[in-house]
């Protein structure tokens, strides 16, 4: 398969095994652990490994260097399946996939064959560094420098809220090579033993508690020049199509923590009787899961539509991939919520692990491009700016 032909499509039968197996590594291997990782900061590093087993590490990477090699369709009801277990660690294996995806797509043979076949497992970790403390929305504002000294770079600059920092063994970094603007920024391939990487503090957060989150400091790190990734100058592009498709898997993880949610509330409401009747005979509760379950069925084929964008390569992709990630991770969250309103005070106990969904949802309205971004990403394809 060439670098830029479309995956093989599943067949139904292939799908359905496959999305049968991640429900039941879900529910069997992410679900039981998820309250007390969140609870403990704990990063499931054994568990990951088994989810490398399954396939899991490089979903839409090319087979040769051990990728699954699925569309990107497939691949995003595999991350909603995760998320139903754990919308954490589901989160996090997304990310690690884009990291897999950069490098399959924009790599030499050589990058190629060092690091995929090992992330490919999820025993080797990668991260994507981007943001920067005064660069999140407007990411071609980035100063983490790159200056060239004979064949080797120095990069120095620091990077802010990345998953997977002081735990991954590969860091796709953005840096400037050249004049400010996009199309001075040039991706390279760190790796973790690098002299002069080092990493800030485990950040304190809202939710997203058992992935680490922390700054990524580079103090004149040296790389090779074979250290860049794609060509210099390109890294911006690398980041927006890699952006793409995190949008749409995020979009999904947003989708399966809320399903897990609805679900829950519908149980709920059968098991749940206030004066003297169950809360699934009361009207109000009825058009409340209604509206829920039809704003996720929506989410999903927005999902599937950007999905199916990126596979093809339509003209429209960032529109699209925008359009999902703005709709499903504002349903999802609301959905969640409304779950947790159902629940009543039950639903603000930690053991019935709700309010731990909300916390872990609120997040991608923010990450993957701010839903305030995503509105100017649609717009402009909109008006044609």
């Amino acid at each position: 398969m060439s670098m830029t032909a479309i995956p093989t499509a599943l067949s139904a039968e292939e799908r359905d095994a496959i999305l049968d197996a991640v429900r039941e590594f879900a529910q069997t291997r992410l679900a039981p652990g998820a309250l007390d990782w969140d609870r403990r900061k704990h990063f499931p590093r054994d568990v990951l490994a088994e989810a490398g087993e399954l396939g899991l590490g490089a979903l839409y990477v090319r087979e040769d260097v051990g990728g699954t090699g699925l569309r990107r369709e497939d691949a995003a009801a595999i991350f909603e399946a995760l998320a139903m277990g754990d919308p954490t660690i589901a989160a996090y294996i997304t990310i690690h996939n884009m990291v897999a995806w950069m490098i399959d797509q924009n790599g030499t043979p050589a990058q190629r064959e060092q690091w995929l076949p090992r992330l490919a497992t999820l025993r080797d970790l990668g991260a994507y560094c981007l943001t920067e403390p005064g660069a999140g929305s407007d990411a071609a504002a980035i100063t983490t420098s790159a200056i060239a000294d004979g064949d080797e770079y120095v990069l120095t600059g620091v990077k802010q809220f990345i998953s997977g920092a002081g735990e991954a063994s590969v860091y796709v970094v953005m840096a400037r090579t050249g004049a400010p603007g996009a199309r001075g920024i040039t991706a390279f391939l760190v790796p973790a033993d690098a002299v002069g990487l080092s990493f800030g503090a485990n950040e304190h957060k809202m939710g997203w508690n058992a992935q680490p989150t922390r700054q990524v400091i580079l103090d004149e790190v040296r790389v090779p020049a074979s250290a860049v990734l794609g060509e210099l100058g390109g890294g911006f592009r690398i980041a927006m199509k890699g952006l793409n498709g995190g949008r749409v898997n995020i979009a999904a993880c947003s989708i399966g923590g809320a399903q897990w949610a609805l679900d829950r509330a519908i149980r709920y409401v059968h098991e749940r009787f206030t004066f003297g009747e169950a809360l699934a005979e009361r009207q109000s509760v009825v058009f409340a899961l209604a509206d829920m379950a039809t704003e996720l069925v929506a989410a999903r084929a927005l999902v599937e539509r950007a999905a199916r964008a990126i596979d093809e390569d339509a003209p429209d992709v960032a529109v699209q991939c925008a359009m999902a990630k703005r709709f499903a991770t504002d349903a999802g969250f609301e959905v969640a919520n409304r779950a947790l309103q159902l629940h009543g005070g039950y639903g603000y106990l930690q053991e019935y692990g709700i309010e731990k969904v909300v916390r872990d949802l609120r997040v991608h309205q923010i990450l993957e491009g701010t839903n305030e971004i995503m509105r100017v990403v649609i717009g402009r394809g909109i008006v044609g700016a």
